[in-house]
């Protein structure tokens, strides 16, 4: 309810006032709102209580909220919370009384002590931090500082060492503080080591071709072998020939890298017969100068089509301010199955149909049914120009202004009504004059006029009388 004023009039008993009973029915209606027996949400009953020294809500599960304005603080004693910063005004520390739970995550940005222990999720509790090199106190309770773990690992270290034998049966040892084991071949031996592993080979001075064998990882300098025949996979790291064919009538031949190797074609390459790409074919950049035909997918960074660009996101660009002509042949018709966005200008050359409606030339036209524009509600619909309809039907129309040689009625004896909003009149602005013709002036009108008009003045029959002029 909104506050009631008293009218107490413009002078002391002047009659203009509200009446007493009047007047404090407004005091009456003010106080109930005040104090909030109408269980109104504007008073302080339905939202807060202030009483006993608290303050509460008066909305079952209500939330209290203290908000500042701008910048300002939330000042409770010598706290002060700002956003989400508590800090103090009279000294550099807060004190909590109570246990602290915090269910998110605690960020300490300066220095902590704890008085007594540390307890984690599972584990023993730590009560202190000892800097022990020798770690003899056992303790389960202590950590140990970083300095303590080296020295106490390094005298480890310093007393470790690993024996080991070979084939003559003498036994060593390796000092594993200062010493290193290492592995030696012999003739024709030779050792490796990658990682933790050590790998004994056969070197390149030993040979072990007796009678027919097969040569593995041999390197053959400037030979002449005629007519070889090579079963299984060749290896080579340069092949020089003037002609590659497969052995055996429609065999294939097949080029294929290990891992992520490519094939590179170095030169200029000329392809006489028919190309088969049943994979992914990544290129830099492509020329070509006859006709391409493509009948799977097409995938590619930018493909340049004389002055039409595709890139790799389907946008349709051109290098100068040429058109895009897609011209489907014969009845073949341009399909756009998805959403379509138009950003600029769309120009239809002849006609164009959406749906039902049809828009050629300047005429908007439907092909089946009527066609219906709706505006969003509360908005208009502005028609530009001169509009021109046969018959025009709405259930309200709000016309400024209306310009019509002859205002009909549709229905069969039904009333044409004229009605004003508020106080506003029906204005009939025409020529006035005070004679009436032969029957006298306005001042003298004769006892019988021509005829009467029938009209209705607020919804009751009245008539006029009315004169030749």
């Amino acid at each position: 309810m909104a506050k009631q004023t008293i009218n107490i009039g413009s002078s002391a008993n002047d009659g203009t006032g509200d009446p007493l009973r009047t007047a404090f029915d407004k005091i009456n209606d003010n106080f109930t709102e005040l104090y909030g027996t109408d269980n109104d949400i504007n008073t302080l009953d339905a939202n807060m209580n202030v009483n006993n020294f608290a303050i509460t809500t008066g909305v079952t599960n209500g939330d209290i909220t203290v908000t500042p304005n701008g910048t300002g603080n939330i000042n409770l004693g010598s706290v002060t919370i700002n956003g989400s910063t508590i800090s103090a005004n009279d000294s550099t520390q807060i004190t909590v009384a109570e246990n602290i739970q915090t269910t998110g995550t605690l960020n300490v940005s300066g220095a902590t002590t704890l008085a007594t222990s540390l307890t984690l999720a599972s584990g023993a509790t730590v009560t202190t931090i000892l800097d022990e090199d020798a770690m003899g106190s056992d303790s389960a309770t202590a950590l140990a500082t970083q300095q303590s773990i080296k020295a106490y690992i390094d005298a480890q270290n310093t007393a470790q060492d690993l024996d080991f034998t070979a084939d003559d049966s003498t036994t060593n040892s390796i000092d594993l503080d200062s010493e290193v084991m290492q592995f030696s071949g012999g003739t024709g031996i030779t050792t490796s080591a990658t990682g933790n592993t050590v790998t004994t080979a056969i070197d390149s001075t030993v040979v072990t071709l007796t009678g027919s064998q097969t040569l593995t990882n041999k390197v053959l300098t400037s030979p002449t072998i005629s007519s070889p025949s090579i079963n299984g996979v060749t290896t080579t790291t340069s092949l020089t020939t003037n002609d590659i064919t497969s052995n055996g009538s429609n065999a294939n031949i097949t080029i294929n890298p290990q891992g992520t190797g490519t094939i590179e074609l170095g030169a200029a390459t000329n392809i006489t017969g028919n190309a088969s790409v049943s994979g992914t074919l990544s290129t830099a950049d492509i020329t070509t100068t006859g006709n391409q035909t493509i009948s799977g997918s097409l995938t590619t960074g930018t493909l340049n089509i004389g002055d039409l660009n595709i890139d790799a996101q389907g946008k349709i660009t051109t290098d100068t301010n040429g058109d895009v002509d897609i011209d489907p042949s014969g009845t073949g018709a341009i399909n756009l199955t998805g959403p379509t966005n138009i950003t600029g200008t769309a120009t239809v050359t002849g006609q164009l149909n959406v749906d039902n409606l049809r828009m050629d030339a300047n005429t908007i036209s439907s092909t089946s049914g009527g066609i219906t524009i709706s505006p969003l509600a509360n908005e208009t619909l502005a028609l530009g120009g001169v509009v021109t309809a046969a018959e025009f039907q709405a259930t309200l129309a709000e016309i400024t202004t209306l310009r019509a040689d002859t205002i009909q009625n549709d229905t069969s004896n039904g009333d044409i009504v004229v009605s004003t909003q508020g106080t506003g009149v029906v204005d009939f602005n025409t020529a006035t004059q005070s004679t009436i013709g032969a029957n006298g002036a306005a001042s003298a009108l004769t006892a019988n006029p021509v005829g009467y008009l029938k009209i209705k003045l607020a919804g009751a029959d009245r008539i006029i009388p009315f004169y030749n002029a």
